[in-house]
This record gives C-alpha cells, structure tokens and sequence, in this order.
C-alpha cells in the first residue's frame, strides 16, 4: 500500500455510522436463519397472506406506535410481517417514499423487537388483539383458509404498490450465500465494517468527480449493507450525510450477460478498489458460492414421538468406538501481486509454486499460480487447509530451450509464510495481510539486489473440518500394501476392511459375518449377520446386528431401517436414534455439484440429511462415495453410525446396486470384491488415494473439500497450468480435461459477491486463468483445456484465447466462450447470472452454474 493509498483507507474510515453495524449483521443472521427454516413463507399462499398483514396491520400499528407508544416496552413485529418489512426496507429509496407517501414520516425500527429471541412479546400481542380482534398476532400457515388468502389490497385505504412477492424471491437467496460459519465471527464483522466505508467512500469518489460508476460489493460488504438499510431513519440521515442522498440498493437488474452492466460493475470496482487503497477487493469467505441447492422435501419435517428415540448414543459414546483428533480448517484466498528485481534475461514467464512446508490432512500438495504484474491477467487460488505450519513459495522462471515447445524451469528463490492460529487470529492480522516478501536465493543464482513478490492472502476464522474416511478391503490391500505403510497394521483374513482417515491413518477395521449369537427365550429375535469392529488399541466390540427391518447399530441406539421408503418424499431408507438421517441417492443439499459434472456418476453417491426442528427442511451431514469407498462427514455424532451404514451398502453396492437395499438379510453378504477404478499397481493406488475418476477424454476430481486438481508434475514444464477449486468455494466448475489431471473448477477465477450494486454487481466466468467477478454469475459453459465446447456449450473459444464464459444455450444455459488461458485473458467479471437474483448475488468463474440443472 502507497502513502497516497494509506490515505485513503484512512480518510475512508472516518465515515460515521449511526449503528452498531456487527450486532446489526449478527441479528440479520439470525432472523434469516428463522426465516430459512420457515419456508412456507417464500412462497404462495403464504407470502401473499404475509403481505396483506403487512400492509393491513403492521405498517398501521407501527404508525400508530411512532406517534405515541402504544406500550412501555419496544413493539415486537410478528414473524411474518418482519420477513415482508425486511424485504421491503432493502429498497431504502422506496421504502422511504412509501412511508412518506401512506403516514407522512418513514417508519423507523428504532423502538422495535424482532420476535426471535425476544421475551416481551405478550404486551404488543395484547395491543395487537385490542386493535385487530379478527387477526391473530401470530401467523399460522397450516390453517389458510382460501378466504383469507383471497383478500386484496386493493381493499385497504393505504397499502405499497411496491412488487413484494418479487422482492421477497429476490432476497430468498441471499441467506444462504451468508450462512457459512465464519460471517458471524467478530473478527470477520468488523473487517467487514472497515470494507463497508470502503465501498462506501468509493461511491463518494465517483459523484465528486461525477463519475457514472455501478458498484458491486462483495458478500461480507453486502451483509452490512442490508443491515445498515434494515435501520430506515439512521440509513437515510448517514447516506445523506456521506454522499448528500440516500443511496439506492438495486436488486432489480440482474442481466449478467458479458459487458452488460452487471458485468462490468464488478471489474470497474475491483480495479477502483485496488487502485484507491491499494489492497485487493477479492477476500477469503467473501464470494459467491453457487446456487442454492434444491430443496429435498417441500413440506417442513415435524417431530413424531415414533421417529425420535431417547437413548441416543452420544459423541463421547462415539469416540469410545472411533476417536478422531480435532481437525479444523479455513479457506484461503491467494494472489501474487507483483516481483520485483529479477535479473535480466529471466524476465517472462514466470509463475508461483506453493504448497504447505508441514504434513497438512487438507491440503497437501504442491499448485502454481502466475503473477498479475507479469500476465496482466488477475488470477487468484481459493483452497482449505488446515491453520498450522507455513505456505512454501517458490518463484519460478520457465526458460525456452534449444527444444520447440519444451521449457526448463529454474527456481529463483523462496520464502515461507506462516498460516498458524497465532498468525491469522491475531486482531492486527484482520483475517488477511499483503506486503512484500524477501526470497531467500538459491545456491546457484545470486542476484544484486534481493528479488522480492508481493503477496495478497486472506483467510476465513477457523472452524471444524468436515472429516473424510476412505475404505479399503483385504483383497485391495494386499495389491496396495507398498504404497499404503499404515494398511501392513490390518488384518488380512478375508472380509475384513478397513477405514483410514485423511491422512492415512487408521480408524478402525470392520467384519461382516455370520451371527454366533445364540437364541435365549423367546424374545430374544436371533439374526443371521453382524458386524464386528477392531478398535485401533485392539479390542474388538460387537457394532451392528441384522434385525427385523434393518440394522440395529451400537447396541441398538440406532436402526438402519431398510423397510419400504415413504411415499413423502424418495429417500431410500433412513437412520434413526434421537436423531432422524434420510438418504438420498445422488449428491443434495451442501454436497449439490456446482459445475458442468456430467450426472451419470450421481448413481454412485448417497447423501444422508438430517431432519430436525432445527433443520425442517434438512441439512447435508454425510456423504457417502459408494464407488471409491469414501465417507465425508460432517458432524461428530454421525461418524460410528455413518462408518457402520457405509460399510453394509459397501457390501450391496456393486453387485446388487440400490434397488437391493431391502429387509432381505440375504442381500447383505460380505462382498468384499466390489470394484473400484479398474487399474492396477501405483497408478491405481494414486488415483484412489486422491480419489479421481479418469478416462483418456474425461478426467474429472472428487477430491476432499479444499484440495484443487491440477497438481505439478516433475515431467510437466507446461507454461502455466493452473489448478482448479473447490465445487462449492468461489465459483462453479467445469470438469476440465487438463493435461494431466482434471479439475473441478479453476484455480483462478473467483467472482462472486453479494448483493446488489449501489449498483448491481457483476461477475466473471473465469477460465482457468482469469478470474471471475465478484457478485455477477456466469452461466456460461466452459471447454476443456484443449478447446471449447462443454457442458452448455462454451462457444468456440479455445483456452488459448480470451472470451467469456457467458451466452446462454447448451446446458441450462451454458454458453459464450471460456476466456483464456495463459496469454491475452478476458478481464473479471464476464459472465452471466443464472439465477435471476439480487446484483452481486453470484460468483463465477468458471462456467457452470446453469450446467448443473
């Protein structure tokens, strides 16, 4: 950052806010949770009852208590009507005039409780009755009679003709771009605060010097935007105070088409941004995150006396089984920014090779990233890992050789950058850092004056890592027992498998076999198959027992049932204990694929969802990889009884697929010859240990979260092959067919924001180079490495090129080009939004958002 940039981030600061924005930000979150789990209220009849209470009683009684208090205490605003005041309070400018226009003043909540968490709801519901003794306080949408529903407004002295079914179906979204852990974290807040009058003071730059610019804000910034809007009065007196009017939130617009002004708003203030205050826009934690998965069930889950049991088996039952040690990871975000000092004749191509100097269960590879100042082309990497040890870099200059199309590469010099709690926690460190890093030289190659790289790098609050488990069977181990050291432990009697965690090591071993209970009187029902398991200290227990309709778990604290699925909805059969786990075939909810994933592979997994009052309409806790026998768990509690459900369908899988799943105790055999990629020696190894699905035209990743797919090679000198991300991080994924290894996504682009733009937002397909634009979508289908095509039809632009991923057409929408690759790249922001969402509500970077309809 330069002293005039110091400045300016400085003066930016001094902005007054007349809100405590982060207890503002941490309320919103909250009330939104409530409202997600509340879905009836996003759609009709329900939303349309919503609004008419609204406008019929709300708004009126909040009048009446702004001119004189109707009680001592604050009003509390039904559950309902707040959902429709929050949606509508996000148009400050019309809110405002329709305040103006109905009652005369706008309708401030400075005197008012939202009823989540509130405990002095009983004197407003006595007004409320008082006042309105036709309409109850409380909104029950069980009961709608269509009589009620059929109310117009047209019928009422006042009401807005502001469209709020619309802008409730644009606000739907949002929560769940903002419900990752992090965005409550304090730390996270009040960075977010700074970001905000960053935004803030760019709009004022612009109308000083009578600049017609749309801003775009990133999601954490668009977070405390809204929560700045939810306060009408406070939001009016600082905008007009800041900027002499009050600033419109447009959530209309949402054409994300390339060069189309959403677009275009997100690179503009990407490059403001950088340009004023010299520190990168872009941020860990901050970007789009794909669609919103598609609801399993439409009807929220109430709790039965008959689903539910008490003698639940808790964690601590669960880690006398299997003990896993704390593994917690956060999301970084990285960007080489600028070298300086390279000796003549080594400028041009050079790249960045990181990885993590200490062993990580995350991220452990090694991955190259170009440097903006030598390309031009802004390229960032998002990936997880866990919050220990350093991040190794190492320049490297490609050099051409006497040999056409080869180059030899050649390492300039290193440095280490530390990644431990006591580096990204520290409050100085605000979740991220950009300076200047000395390399130290290597031994061959000394030059004048220290090269140095500038590297920009943030970061999420750490938080608990999903695990993932991998099982092996005796007959794989026995041909994988050089490259696994840790399986010589097993034992190699047949039928027996094992389970590693993500570093390899071992969890536990489980046997299916017949039972040798033995039948005692005549309530005690025998079965014909049990599982027994091997603990990693060597005594063996007693885990699962074929019963009547399924599989009693853990001394029957659980039931597998396997009996016919409901009619409700198609899960496949369920897991109950205190605790309700449906399963699904394919990949749902959290573990939804977000890129161009072709979906003859979705027959392979199976997702386990929680139903809950917490989570009515459930929430992803497991998933299950049936072909390579992997296990992605998310919660502690679900690790003994999801091991013990993975290893029986494990046993049905290849031979008698889902259909088989049934009472029939006879279906369950120890099968301990299902496939798996069907290669031999290391190669095979290799790929199941990263667990990648290949084929000489099709190379696609299914690697653990956080981990990218295009990983160095030694024999690879090609120039810049970078490596693609995380489904579910910065933007959507294409299945790229790269040189050697396929990625899901690319390591480059990254788009994504939030919201709507004091002007809208733009967005970015990226390629595997560029980057995607923060807020705007792309829907754009994206080729393969070599040309263009994929998913959606990425319209004849090779990698090679610039173009944006964009157009619509192909799968679900997919088109326009895929940018560049490595040479002149299309700038961030090209893309397309998908979902007909708020501006800056989605990321990009790749194509793939629609490809996945």
């Amino acid at each position: 950052m330069e002293k005039n940039q110091e400045l300016e981030w400085v003066e930016a600061q001094q902005i007054e806010i007349g809100v405590d924005l982060v207890a503002a930000a941490k309320r919103q979150l909250q009330f939104l949770s409530a409202v997600d789990r509340s879905r009836f209220l996003y759609e009709s009849p329900s939303l349309e009852r919503a609004i008419y209470r609204y406008n019929a009683y709300w708004l009126p009684l909040l009048a009446k208590h702004s001119e004189s208090p109707l009680l001592d205490g604050p009003l509390v605003v039904p559950f309902d009507c707040e959902w429709i005041w929050h949606c509508h309070r996000l148009n400050p400018v019309r809110y405002k005039s329709d305040c103006e226009e109905l009652y005369g003043k706008i309708l401030d909540n400075s005197n008012v409780k939202s009823t989540i968490g509130s405990s002095c709801s009983r004197e407003t519901e006595e007004v409320w009755n008082e006042l309105y003794p036709e309409e109850p306080f409380n909104f029950n949408s069980t009961s709608e009679s269509q009589e009620d529903v059929s109310k117009v407004l047209s019928g009422l002295e006042k009401y807005t003709k502001y469209d709020l079914v619309s802008a409730v179906k644009r606000q739907g979204p949002f929560f769940y771009q903002v419900s990752r852990p992090h965005m409550g974290n304090e730390i996270f807040l009040q960075e977010a605060v700074a970001r905000y009058k960053g935004f803030l003071y760019l709009i004022k730059s612009n109308r000083e010097k009578s600049l017609k610019r749309f801003c775009v804000p990133t999601y954490d910034i668009d977070l405390i935007w809204h929560s700045h809007q939810l306060h009408p009065l406070s939001y009016c007196k600082d905008l007009k105070k800041i900027l002499g009017v009050v600033l419109e939130h447009d959530d209309t617009d949402s054409d994300r088409t390339k060069g189309k002004k959403l677009d275009n708003g997100f690179s503009g203030t990407t490059k403001q941004w950088e340009d004023t205050f010299g520190t990168r826009y872009w941020r860990a934690g901050v970007m789009y995150r794909g669609n919103c998965p598609s609801p399993l069930v439409l009807n929220p889950y109430s709790a039965s006396t008959n689903t539910i049991r008490d003698d639940v088996v808790s964690s601590q039952d669960c880690q006398n089984i299997v003990h896993l040690p704390e593994l917690k990871t956060v999301e970084v975000l990285l960007e080489f920014v600028e070298v300086k000092n390279i000796p003549e004749g080594l400028k041009g191509n050079l790249f960045v090779q990181f990885m993590k100097s200490q062993p990580d269960a995350i991220f452990n590879s090694k991955w190259k990233l170009s440097i903006l100042s030598e390309t031009g082309v802004k390229q960032v990497a998002s990936f997880q890992c866990e919050p220990k040890g350093d991040l190794k870099l190492e320049l490297i200059c490609c050099r051409s050789s006497n040999i056409p199309i080869t180059r030899t590469p050649l390492t300039l010099g290193s440095v280490s950058l530390p990644l431990g709690l006591d580096d990204i926690l520290v409050p100085s460190s605000k979740l991220s850092m950009e300076r200047w890093l000395e390399l130290k030289p290597v031994s061959d190659h000394v030059s004048s004056k220290p090269i140095s790289l500038r590297v920009a790098i943030s970061f999420t609050v750490p938080h608990p890592a999903q695990r993932e488990l991998h099982m092996f069977s005796s007959r794989e181990l026995s041909r994988w027992t050089s490259f696994l050291p840790s399986c010589t432990r097993m034992q190699r009697s047949k039928g027996w498998t094992q389970v590693t965690d993500e570093a390899g090591n071992d969890v536990i071993n489980l046997q299916l076999r017949d039972s040798l209970k033995a039948k005692v009187g005549k309530n005690n029902i025998p079965t014909s198959k049990e599982v027994i398991g091997i603990k990693m200290s060597g005594e063996s227990c007693h885990l699962a027992e074929f019963v009547k309709t399924g599989w009693s778990l853990i001394d029957g604290q659980w039931l597998l049932d396997l009996q016919q699925k409901s009619s409700e909805d198609d899960h496949l059969f369920k897991l109950v204990g205190k605790r309700l786990v449906r399963f699904y075939q394919g990949r749902k909810l959290d573990y939804e694929p977000k890129n161009c994933e072709k979906h003859n592979r979705e027959q392979d997994f199976m997702s386990a969802i929680e139903f809950s009052a917490e989570y009515p309409y459930g929430r992803a806790v497991a998933l299950f990889d049936l072909k390579f026998g992997v296990i992605k768990i998310k919660e502690e509690w679900m690790l003994v009884p999801g091991i013990l459900t993975a290893f029986l369908l494990l046993h049905t899988w290849k031979k008698k697929g889902y259909n088989s799943l049934t009472v029939n105790e006879e279906k369950l055999e120890a099968d301990t010859d299902h496939e798996r990629v069907q290669k031999s020696g290391k190669e095979e190894m290799t790929m199941n240990l990263t667990n990648l699905s290949s084929s000489s035209t099709d190379l696609k990743a299914n690697v653990s979260e956080g981990i990218a797919v295009v990983p160095i090679k030694e024999e690879d000198s090609k120039e810049n092959i970078t490596m693609s991300l995380n489904q579910d991080k910065l933007s959507s994924h294409c299945d790229q067919n790269t040189v050697k290894s396929g990625g899901r996504g690319n390591m480059v682009k990254s788009g994504g924001c939030g919201g709507c733009g004091a002007g809208g937002c733009g967005s970015e397909c990226g390629n595997m180079v560029k980057s995607g634009g923060c807020g705007g979508g792309c829907g754009g289908g994206c080729g393969n490495i070599v040309n263009s095509g994929g998913c959606g039809g990425c319209g004849g632009e090779i990698l090679a090129k610039s173009g944006g991923c964009g157009g619509s057409g192909g799968c679900g929408g997919c088109g326009g080009g895929c940018g560049s690759f490595g040479y002149k790249t299309a700038q961030p922001n090209e893309g397309k939004q998908t979902d007909g969402s708020i501006a800056g509500k989605e990321l990009p970077a790749a194509c793939g958002m629609e490809c996945n309809k």
